[in-house]
């Protein structure tokens, strides 16, 4: 079993910061991808961004220069730094991650969410 255990959420004014982690920890040979999704109320989940194991970090037009997403491989670990937040960023921020057991084909999994909140 793989699990992703979120951090970081909170309540902020606009124009502040917030930095968001999830570790993955189970049965784990390999990670793929680990990524970032939110979704507000009456919305889509949508991409925030992503790392792909050896391709190029995507990110939503609406965050880019403003968020920033690392991986720390060795830890398991994902990071979301959110700068110059603005009211429309709330959402439940959700983590994802491309995984691999051994002797296995690719699987994802999702974190329960992290609600951040920004006021005006």
């Amino acid at each position: 079993q793989v699990e992703l255990v979120e951090s970081g959420g909170g309540l902020v004014q606009a124009g502040g910061s917030l930095r968001l982690s999830c570790v993955a920890s189970g049965s784990i040979f390999s990670i793929k991808a680990m990524g970032w999704y939110r979704q507000a109320p009456g919305k889509q989940r949508e991409l925030v961004a992503i790392v792909p194991g050896g391709g190029t970090t995507n990110y939503a037009d609406s965050v880019k220069g403003r968020f920033t997403i690392s991986r720390d491989n060795a830890k398991n670990t994902v990071y979301l730094q959110m700068n110059s937040l603005k009211p429309e960023d709330t959402a439940v921020y959700y983590c994802y991650v491309v995984f691999r057991k051994l002797w296995a084909t690719d699987q994802d999994v999702w974190g329960q969410g992290t609600q951040v909140t920004v006021s005006s």
